[in-house]
């Protein structure tokens, strides 16, 4: 940081960045796990308007598993010797 605890324009540019990064990382995220639980549980012929008890038991189950599965593999990294 400079002088007076301000940022500089490069840390500035760099916090910038990342945050950008992180939100396209999230982004995807989202999109995969969508993407995975509708194609795993959501059958392709849309019978109803709303989802079924069924379908929204294994849209439940799914999510968990991939948030689950998300953390346990973001532990998995994060203590992987460098």
């Amino acid at each position: 940081m400079a002088a007076g605890g301000e940022p500089t324009n490069f840390q500035k540019e760099q916090m910038f960045g990342m945050a950008e990064k992180e939100m396209e990382y999230r982004v995807d995220m989202f999109n995969r796990l969508t993407q995975t639980c509708f194609d795993k549980c959501i059958a392709n012929r849309h019978k109803e308007v709303e989802l079924n008890m069924g379908e929204n038991s294994c849209i439940d189950r799914c999510v968990s598993k991939y948030w689950q599965v998300t953390s346990l593999v973001g532990q998995l990294l994060g203590n992987a010797p460098k």
